[in-house]
């Protein structure tokens, strides 16, 4: 049995260890042993199972750090809730804006419309859609100031 198991560990060290554990088991389970006859074959049974667990421990394991890589730190949950708790300050800062201020800053911010295809859209003067867009900012700017 040592000799069978050092073959298939590969090692005399572990070897023992496999037949005494493998003869610690028979001992408990011998009450299961249907005939005294299968006694060598029972525990050469047992003696592989206990080389095969031992060989299927010390098999190397790649390191998962290599396979699998931490996500973006863009992707982190940290950092998908503060985008959305920014995002939420915005809108409760562009709700506190006066109407007028806030379809300005909204059509120029967010759609991208021009100066002058905001005064058509809103039918305002030029220069009334000028300060309406430089009071919302200047406001957005400092009601977003903690987010800085």
């Amino acid at each position: 049995m040592r000799v069978y198991s050092a073959k298939l560990l590969g090692s005399d060290i572990e070897s023992d260890d496999v037949v005494q554990e493998a003869f610690l088991t028979g001992w408990r389970q011998i009450g299961d042993l249907d005939s005294p006859n299968h006694i060598r074959n029972w525990l050469m049974r047992i003696v592989t199972r206990k080389a095969i667990d031992r060989i299927r421990v010390r098999r190397d394991h790649d390191d998962i750090a290599e396979w699998d890589p931490p996500a973006p730190s863009v992707d982190s949950p940290e950092r998908i809730v503060e985008a959305r708790m920014q995002l939420d300050a915005v809108w409760e800062a562009l709700d506190k804006l006066p109407t007028d201020q806030r379809r300005c800053w909204l059509l120029r911010e967010t759609a991208g419309y021009s100066y002058q295809e905001i005064a058509d859209a809103l039918q305002l003067p030029l220069p009334t859609v000028r300060g309406l867009l430089a009071r919302a900012r200047r406001f957005v700017l400092h009601e977003m100031e903690a987010w800085r």
